[in-house]
């Protein structure tokens, strides 16, 4: 799945999230003409949270930086990647209570992981 950005979703309130989260994500498509670049799974409950996966297509993110340009060399985060969850979080942390975004690939290989 190298053509993909594997993200770990921990939301407060599944349907908020899932709905903003497809929101966003929707309307960033539709800015740079893209189609069926995003799916998310089911979610998993667990202490009081909801855990699911969003996976998206790493030229939609490509399509994003290549429209903001220079603005989104100043968004906080190191890499691409990090950069867009930081995007991504603040385009929808208003519509949606309590969540965290995480690079899936990272959670697994960390010291700590949980996923």
């Amino acid at each position: 799945m190298e053509g993909r950005i594997n993200i770990n979703v921990s939301a407060v309130d599944y349907d908020k999230t899932s709905k903003a989260l497809t929101h966003q994500l929707s309307l960033l498509e539709e800015m740079v003409h893209g189609q069926d670049d995003f799916v998310m799974t089911d979610s998993e409950f667990a202490f009081g949270w909801h855990f699911f996966v969003l996976s998206i297509n790493r030229t939609l993110v490509e399509k994003l930086i290549e429209m903001m340009g220079a603005d989104f060399d100043k968004i906080r985060g190191k890499g691409k990647e990090k950069k867009f969850l930081t995007w991504l979080t603040k385009n929808v942390e208003s519509k949606s209570p309590r969540f965290k975004l995480a690079i899936k690939e990272e959670m697994e290989s960390s010291k700590f992981g949980i996923f």
